[in-house]
């Protein structure tokens, strides 16, 4: 992200209408102008929502209904400040851009917040690697990893090693997906063969005899329960908090899943690489052949291999696409970005919400968070 200008800049009405003429999104909470024609697209509620209010005061639109934005979602936006608005009278604008740039009255609690951001000032050093920073932050690493910023970041000095710690979304279907078909396709073969029973090796009396009309059961029995592993994973794993003395396991944290709550634009981390997931993947491979039949044990994995790659797709378009208002994945949508931004110990479920429902990790509804 650009460096924001110095706080001393200022512009006219007039100014503020040619950059919104040109397509640009700028907003203003008082005097303050933002420029978030980068965001739009990111924008939870939907581009057009943003794109309806450009050149207006969106001071009440902070406050709600619908919904009142968290310490975080403000932070966030102080890091699209671009400088001050000047009172010009005499210049005629349209939009709202030239109502009173009166500063309107703000909470007490933010209002010390509303500052250029420095990256000069921040915990660590966004010239270097982060990585082997972020052990040194201790009890400060929760609070700082919970509040997200919007610029790339970079983990390793070696650029091999930091290769292999990004990549761009299409890799996980590209890579993924010709090997679910492939085993779909090899086990559902050896269905057809009329000789997998499960509990062959505890008894030859009595196995049970898996028939091929059953391999699109097990298929999608491998879907469902990837979708509880995602939970598991997510809440458990991903979101432990490391203690503040133990340098290596903040590191951990931080390169497992801290990273992405930090910077949850950067495209090139919302997916998992292909190279670290082959090792997981693999190893859950010959788990899973260990403790079930061969084609059995096979076409469960086959449906979890394509329910990750499906849950990486569908993450990767949380952050970066605008579902339509009302569909299911505008619900998804809302619940993921309630889980970065204001809730981050509970909403744990991307591709469902199925598990937050039945383990009582939903966050709060909308209007337990509004305040008057």
């Amino acid at each position: 992200m650009a460096p924001a200008p110095p706080p001393a800049a200022s512009f006219s009405p007039a100014e503020v209408q040619r950059r919104l003429a040109a397509g640009d999104c700028w907003v203003r909470r008082g005097a303050r102008l933002y420029d978030l024609t980068g965001f739009v697209r990111h924008h939870p509620g939907g581009e057009q929502l943003l794109r309806a209010r450009a050149g207006q005061d969106v001071s009440a639109d902070l406050d709600g209904p619908p919904h009142r934005h968290s310490a975080n979602a403000r932070r966030w936006l102080e890091q699209y400040y671009v400088g001050e608005l000047r009172d010009d009278l005499q210049e005629p604008v349209e939009n709202g851009a030239a109502a009173s740039a009166e500063t309107p009255k703000m909470d007490p609690e933010m209002e010390p917040r509303l500052k250029v951001v420095d990256w000069d000032k921040d915990l660590v050093d966004w010239k270097k690697p982060l990585l082997w920073q972020v052990g040194q932050l201790g009890e400060k690493y929760h609070e700082w990893v919970h509040q997200p910023v919007s610029r790339p970041i970079r983990l390793f000095q070696s650029d091999f090693m930091e290769s292999l710690s990004k990549t761009v979304w299409y890799s996980v279907p590209i890579t993924w997906v010709p090997l679910v078909l492939y085993l779909s396709w090899s086990y559902y073969g050896i269905f057809t063969q009329g000789n997998v029973r499960l509990f062959k090796s505890l008894t030859s009396e009595y196995p049970v005899v898996v028939r091929e009309s059953m391999f699109p059961g097990l298929f999608v029995l491998g879907m469902f329960l990837w979708s509880l592993i995602e939970y598991f994973i997510h809440r458990f794993l991903f979101h432990m908090k490391p203690s503040g003395n133990s340098y290596y396991l903040i590191m951990l944290h931080f390169a497992i899943h801290g990273q992405h709550h930090k910077a949850p634009f950067d495209g090139s981390r919302l997916v998992f690489p292909p190279v670290p997931a082959s090792l997981i993947i693999g190893f859950a491979y010959v788990l899973v052949r260990l403790i079930l039949p061969e084609a059995v044990g096979g076409t469960i994995f086959a449906g979890g291999l394509l329910g990750y790659v499906l849950y990486d797709m569908i993450h990767y378009y949380l952050h970066f696409g605008s579902p339509h208002k009302g569909s299911y994945l505008y619900s998804m949508k809302a619940h993921h970005v309630k889980h970065h931004f204001a809730h981050q110990q509970s909403g744990f479920g991307i591709s469902t919400k199925l598990w937050d429902h039945l383990f009582r990790t939903m966050a709060p509804e909308e209007q337990r968070l509004k305040t008057q």
